[in-house]
């Protein structure tokens, strides 16, 4: 089967390969050739895969999604994604950068959040005072 891993800005992996693991919410699970189409969200992780020869490759991924297509391919869309043979320093060093990644956005969308809210409470409440004051005019 083709083990397609794609970013952005890059095709990341593109090669036949005759097993990948992977990781969801729900856990790890693998694929093997012939497996049914499937489609799943990824946490961010190690993707692993064996190539044809039986030796065992690893890719970090920065969550993204896994689509199994019927005609034996494996597809991982994903925004960033680092290959590579060391699994420890993926581990270590690229999944915690790519975590640290994730929760510096996740702030950065809570405080565009909370000044849309105020923003949004503060129009409410001009509108209001002068929803007021054009009421009151005879």
């Amino acid at each position: 089967m083709r083990l397609l891993v794609l970013t952005p800005q890059a095709v990341v992996l593109d090669r036949d390969v005759i097993h990948v693991r992977a990781e969801d919410a729900t856990g790890a699970f693998g694929i093997l050739d012939r497996h049914a189409d499937f489609l799943t969200a990824l946490a961010v992780s190690v993707l692993v895969y064996r190539d044809v020869e039986r030796r065992e490759h690893f890719v970090a991924v920065r969550g993204g999604m896994l689509a199994v297509r019927g005609d034996h391919r494996v597809e991982v869309f994903t925004r960033e994604a680092v290959p590579g043979d060391d699994l420890d320093a993926l581990e270590r060093d690229v999944l915690s950068r790519f975590r640290r990644a994730i929760e510096h956005e996740s702030r950065g969308r809570r405080g565009i959040a909370r000044l849309q809210g105020e923003l949004v409470r503060r129009m409410v409440e001009r509108l209001g005072v002068e929803r007021g004051i054009l009421e009151a005019r005879p």
